[in-house]
């Protein structure tokens, strides 16, 4: 039951964690820094280049959130075992180093001399990210037990 919740709960940390602040960036920190989520992140790259964007809203959002979905219906018995490959593929396409990457390059393509303070909220999707990974290999190990 522990493992339904905490996968449960990870839906509604997941949009959270869109919106919190990742970092805070701007020209030199004397002329005040803006504030960059998930969501202002991605906003960004449809703006400049929308191939990329499209990419990273894939891997930033829709994967994780899809395996999430996948998993808790895996544990309530409501989607067969058997998808837990494709949960698994899911699960390594679920990067938000992939997100951070392409972030940083469209802020080092707008941004000569930046400030970048990182935010509470790269840790809140890292937990996220990580908490997705742990409950994935537990939801297997308490299959192969039944």
């Amino acid at each position: 039951m522990t493992l339904r919740i905490l996968t449960l709960s990870l839906l509604v940390l997941y949009p959270i964690a869109w919106f919190a602040p990742l970092m805070r960036a701007g020209l030199l920190p004397i002329f005040g820094l803006s504030e960059i989520s998930v969501i202002t992140g991605l906003q960004s790259l449809w703006g400049s280049d929308a191939a990329l964007a499209l990419i990273v809203t894939f891997f930033a959002i829709f994967a994780p959130y899809l395996k999430t979905i996948g998993l808790a219906l895996v544990q309530w018995d409501l989607l067969d075992t058997k998808v837990q490959p494709v949960l698994h593929v899911l699960g390594k396409l679920a990067m938000a180093d992939i997100f951070l990457i392409a972030l940083y390059i469209t802020l080092a393509k707008g941004i000569g001399y930046a400030t970048i303070e990182v935010a509470w909220g790269v840790y809140m999707f890292t937990a996220c990210i990580v908490g997705s990974l742990i409950l994935s290999l537990l939801t297997e190990r308490s299959l192969r037990h039944k």
